[in-house]
């Protein structure tokens, strides 16, 4: 499938590339936003960031007419604070961050993403870094692998997975645990489209990336970053996400903050980082959903420096 980035006029409306300007795109993938930044506006410079060292070097070649217009770097957005002062973007005009996984990684049938291919069951986004599905689906306790699938899948069957796993143990490929899961759980009604396997999937491939602890730690250095003006545009694709997302940016705009340790919670009155742009997510078009399905689930949240 050829990659379609999602919301890709609704970000670039709401970043506005100028001539000159400065952008993180935290979550580089098969390049398409940062490439609509670079096009947009001539001498516009992006800073790109991904864990995957496949997509470095895809978008390194396919994108390598920008020049030094374009810098790509491989490491967890969650470093951004650390990272982009190195390379002089410490004062910016825009991140983006477009959360989750990249089609390119779905569709690589070795990487593990997908239960449509069987393949190892590994689903780290840098694959040279830490423990891999299969280590946590192998060697965590029952309970622990119950919390994982409820957290992070809300997988309200998660005890009586987790249960099958210990029994069925070693599991070591994709297909292995899907055809478990898939004899578990049944499709509940009007659901028949959605493999029994999905949150399960979900569940295993935020706990092996850290997913939302590394969205936790962005966020405030991402606000730092901005120059007063600045925007930052994040695109989520589950509740847990966008749930964290909105609160953040919530709590950035609002003028007020609870005082901490006050049994009473009362509130002070504070000045607000942030500008909300959007009071409720943008989501794609009908239009958009037709030619990409994976579209469907997006959501658009952003917010203007202060």
């Amino acid at each position: 499938m050829p990659h379609i980035p999602v919301l890709y006029q609704e970000v670039l409306d709401i970043l506005q590339p100028q001539p000159g300007t400065l952008f993180i795109d935290g979550t580089l993938g098969a390049g398409g936003h940062t490439e609509g930044l670079l096009a947009a506006a001539p001498d516009t410079r992006v800073l790109a960031f991904d864990r995957d060292p496949e997509a470095i070097r895809f978008v390194a070649e396919r994108l390598h007419g920008y020049g030094d217009r374009l810098t790509l770097v491989n490491h967890n957005f969650a470093d951004l604070g650390t990272v982009a002062p190195q390379y002089r973007f410490d004062q910016v005009d825009g991140i983006l961050l477009d959360l989750g996984l990249s089609s390119r990684q779905l569709d690589s049938q070795e990487r593990g993403f997908s239960f449509r291919f069987d393949a190892p069951l590994d689903m780290r986004f840098n694959p040279t870094q830490g423990p891999g599905a299969a280590d946590l689906v192998n060697n965590l306790s029952e309970i622990e692998l119950a919390d994982i699938f409820w957290q992070y899948g809300e997988e309200r069957r998660g005890r009586k997975i987790a249960q099958a796993i210990i029994q069925a143990r070693p599991i070591q490929t994709t297909r292995q645990l899907a055809d478990l899961v898939a004899g578990l759980v049944k499709r509940p009604p009007g659901r028949s489209t959605i493999h029994p396997a999905t949150q399960v999937f979900q569940a295993l491939r935020i706990a092996v990336n850290d997913e939302l602890g590394a969205l936790a730690r962005v966020l405030p250095e991402g606000i730092k970053l901005l120059k007063p003006g600045g925007r930052i545009a994040i695109i989520s694709f589950h509740s847990l996400e966008d749930r964290m997302v909105k609160q953040f940016l919530r709590q950035q705009s609002a003028n007020r903050a609870a005082t901490p340790n006050d049994p009473y919670h009362r509130y002070q009155p504070v000045s607000p980082a942030l500008r909300l742009i959007t009071s409720k997510p943008i989501t794609a078009s009908a239009a958009e959903i037709a030619q990409n399905p994976r579209s469907r689930s997006a959501k658009l949240r952003a917010g203007e420096k202060l």
